[in-house]
């Protein structure tokens, strides 16, 4: 008599993680920002450069939609800051990272949850001078060692946001031209594969190898209808959840603002 084989499927839950620089959460909301949400109907999203307080916005649009959320502004008025928005509520949430100088331009949120940890962040840019470059190297080192030192108590990370970084070549649309702007410097370039190393998968590179996939376009010179971008912005997952990424994409096709959403879905 041959053997009974059954066959048990697993269904697996399958979380939408959105990491979107919005340029302003307010303008946002009046391009359509709330209506995509609710078509969208991710179970995290991660807000950069909100340029705004909680105070300055309508809470229940996100609260009609399902949403906890969580905000990070910062001190400086219509300036950087970070938020969550999640279905689930967070075991925990922490604000900052624990150094006043960086915290006090609202740079970091991360929601801890039972399967990992979410963290929303927004990378300084050093595009506005010598001063800003030099600032940004230094908040780089300084996340460097805050990642390092948090992977130890959670080892299940996945950072979102705004990294202000080329990594590669294919992430840029003319690499040669740019080699001395500040987003494809060499140093940066360099300390964004250390951070990988420390662990950490991109999250799109893993099932996009093409080129030509940006995530933010300049306003000027039409840059966005030309797909002269730079891919910026990134869902990077530690390699202990390596199995459990199910899918991510750039969604090149919504615009509520000179960035788009990039996504990374988690089973």
């Amino acid at each position: 008599m041959l053997p009974i084989r059954i066959l048990i499927q697993t269904e697996f839950i399958v979380r939408k993680i959105i990491s979107y620089n919005v340029n302003g959460i307010r303008s946002a909301m009046n391009k359509g920002l709330i209506e995509w949400l609710g078509t969208e109907q991710a179970d995290i999203v991660c807000f950069q450069e909100l340029k705004a307080n909680k105070e300055q916005l309508d809470l229940g649009e996100f609260e009609k939609l399902g949403y906890h959320h969580f905000w990070h502004s910062a001190e400086k008025k219509g300036y950087s800051g970070v938020g969550i928005l999640s279905k689930d509520a967070p075991v925990h949430v922490e604000v900052g990272m624990g150094n006043p100088l960086y915290d006090r331009e609202g740079r970091v949120l991360r929601a801890d949850y039972k399967e990992y940890s979410v963290i929303s962040v927004y990378h300084p840019s050093g595009s506005s001078g010598e001063e800003r470059q030099a600032f940004k190297m230094e908040w780089l080192d300084a996340f460097y060692d805050y990642v390092k030192a948090l992977m130890k108590e959670i080892p299940k990370l996945i950072i979102c946001g705004d990294y202000n970084i080329c990594h590669q070549p294919i992430d840029i649309h003319n690499p040669v031209s740019n080699k001395k702007s500040s987003g494809f410097l060499p140093e940066e370039r360099e300390w964004l594969s250390k951070f990988i190393d420390l662990g950490f998968i991109d999250s799109f590179r893993k099932f996009h190898p093409e080129p030509d996939r940006y995530s933010w376009w300049s306003f000027r010179m039409k840059a966005r209808d030309r797909n002269l971008g730079w891919r910026i912005d990134y869902n990077m997952v530690s390699k202990v959840l390596d199995e459990k990424i199910k899918d991510a994409d750039i969604l090149e096709q919504v615009k509520h603002s000179d960035h788009c959403p990039v996504v990374v879905q988690m089973k």
